[in-house]
């Protein structure tokens, strides 16, 4: 392999900002935060919306929208008279 041209890959620590669930893993993402890890070493840390521990389809609280009646209420609502 060539020298210098590969990113650093390296422990960083993800953490799903609606569930505080975080996980440590290895990725060559660039972050300016840090966070100290369960074993007392410090580690990058990058902050993400949706995990598995939120996503709707994981966790089994998957809500459904109805649309029966829809285009009825919106004829409705803006109908010319």
């Amino acid at each position: 392999m060539k020298k210098d041209i590969h990113p650093d890959y390296r422990p960083v620590v993800f953490q799903d900002s609606s569930s505080d669930f975080k996980f440590l893993t290895r990725s060559t993402i660039k972050t300016s935060e840090t966070i100290t890890w369960e074993d007392g070493s410090t580690y990058p840390l990058v902050k993400l919306e949706v995990t598995s521990a939120s996503h709707p389809f994981y966790t089994g609280k998957k809500s459904t929208v109805r649309a029966t009646g829809q285009v009825e209420k919106f004829n409705k609502r803006f109908k010319k008279a």
